[in-house]
């Protein structure tokens, strides 16, 4: 039997031989550090702090907005600056609490005390991961108590680990598998907790058999836990493919994971449960890559979440070629950056700095229907007939062509030899038939 994997897919240059070999570094913040109230999907946190105010790390400053929402939480000590909106990656202005770091860390009472997950209820343990603000940090940031309490937990056969890291460049999830296994299996188990007829399955690409090799040494005497181990290709750790790699399940843009029996979430994620269920520890601190061609020094970081992207690029010894190209993420999935003076969130695992601009290198010419778009669509849909119906605006026609279970993965646009911005041109239509559906409703 081959490696577990899905149809179609890519083979991006990898990239991560520039820091996969790099353990994970503290660095800690010099300057303001900012505090977005949406760094999630859904409504976005309540401020629960003024101009003036003390605060503690540890500290609750941003309430869930509603259900679909999650807690903001202070990662060092000091005094607000200000409430007011700052830019964020996307490029959008986010109301944000601006915090000046005293340098001293004074901590909320309790952080960081032991706790023993196996005298929690289950309406404990997802309590406690809810006020401690967790998301989904493999960049989709969906609350992850919400996540944590489906319909009908009984029908949960598969609790799924993220570690197959597929986008390129990215290697923080891989350093978290070698350097911290144990806090991994650990907020592994506390998941289980919750149901009780689910397999807990780490999913791991091929090309980091070192983390294999661990994680399986760790949990070999685990009746509930075993590890997958992917064939590498993009988008392995997409949650789709992900799924049908590791169970044959299929999901459609109709349903949730929950629907096919799993409930799907990243490696550093599982990491943030552990902490905040095991060691009272809510989200604050993130582990980034910061790499590329144009970096002095590749580094994976652990900071705090609120530092400014600058500070990265310093302590990673700056440009040693002024960077074509910035960006907050991959080179797949992320979104290019016009200023570093924004500040790391939940969400941000990478900042990749490359010295050419490859996409703006190349100008889109015809398409010549060589089919290659279609070849590696995770999704089997029609990339070629939804630009046609994407250049006219043709909300209508782009449904009727399954548009809606595009993934914005980009192996399309990254195949394509014409170079046509098909990926860009999804993602516009998805938003406007999404907005004209709630419209309707």
């Amino acid at each position: 039997m081959g490696l577990a994997t899905f149809k179609g897919g890519v083979h991006p240059y990898e990239g991560k031989e520039l820091s996969e070999n790099k353990p994970i570094q503290v660095l800690m913040p010099k300057g303001e550090m900012v505090y977005p109230m949406s760094q999630h999907i859904g409504a976005p946190a309540k401020p629960l702090v003024k101009k003036g105010d003390k605060v503690l790390a540890g500290q609750k400053i941003g309430e869930a907005g509603g259900f679909i929402s999650a807690n903001v939480i202070c990662s060092v000590s000091g005094t607000v600056k200000a409430v007011e909106p700052r830019r964020v990656a996307s490029g959008a202005m986010v109301n944000s609490i601006i915090v000046e770091n005293d340098g001293e860390y004074q901590t909320v009472e309790g952080l960081g005390a032991d706790r023993d997950s196996s005298r929690l209820s289950k309406q404990e343990i997802r309590d406690i991961i809810k006020e401690a603000g967790i998301v989904g940090l493999g960049g989709a940031g969906f609350p992850t108590h919400v996540k944590l309490t489906p319909k009908n937990e009984e029908a949960i056969e598969y609790v799924l680990v993220n570690g197959a890291e597929c986008e390129p460049y990215l290697t923080s999830d891989y350093r978290l598998m070698l350097e911290e296994p144990e806090k991994l299996v650990g907020g592994l188990k506390v998941i289980l907790q919750l149901f009780d007829k689910a397999k807990g399955i780490i999913g791991i690409e091929n090309n980091k058999p070192e983390a294999i090799k661990k994680l399986r040494e760790l949990t070999k005497d685990e009746p509930r836990i075993e590890v997958c181990e992917l064939l590498t290709k993009y988008p392995q750790g997409g949650e789709r493919s992900l799924i049908y790699a590791v169970t044959g399940r299929k999901v459609n843009s109709s349903m949730l994971p929950a629907d096919a029996g799993c409930v799907v979430d990243n490696v550093d994620t599982v990491i943030s449960v552990y902490m905040a269920v095991c060691k009272s520890t809510p989200l604050m601190r993130r582990v980034v890559t910061v790499t590329g061609d144009a970096i002095a020094n590749p580094q994976n970081f652990q900071v705090k979440t609120g530092i400014n992207f600058q500070e990265l690029v310093e302590a990673a010894g700056g440009f040693k070629t002024e960077p074509e190209k910035l960006i907050a993420g991959g080179p797949m999935m992320g979104m290019a950056l016009f200023d570093l003076n924004i500040p790391v969130t939940k969400t941000n695992s990478a900042l990749l700095c490359m010295t050419k601009d490859q996409v703006a290198a190349n100008e889109p010419t015809a398409c010549i229907r060589c089919g290659k778009c279609v070849e590696v669509c995770p999704s089997h849909i029609v990339p070629v007939m939804m630009m046609k119906a994407a250049l006219k605006g043709d909300c209508e026609a782009f449904e009727k062509l399954n548009g809606m279970e595009c993934v914005e993965c980009g192996s399309c646009a990254f195949i394509c030899p014409a170079r046509r911005p098909l990926t860009q041109a999804f993602k516009e239509m998805r938003k406007t038939v999404a907005a004209n559906r709630r419209k309707k409703a």
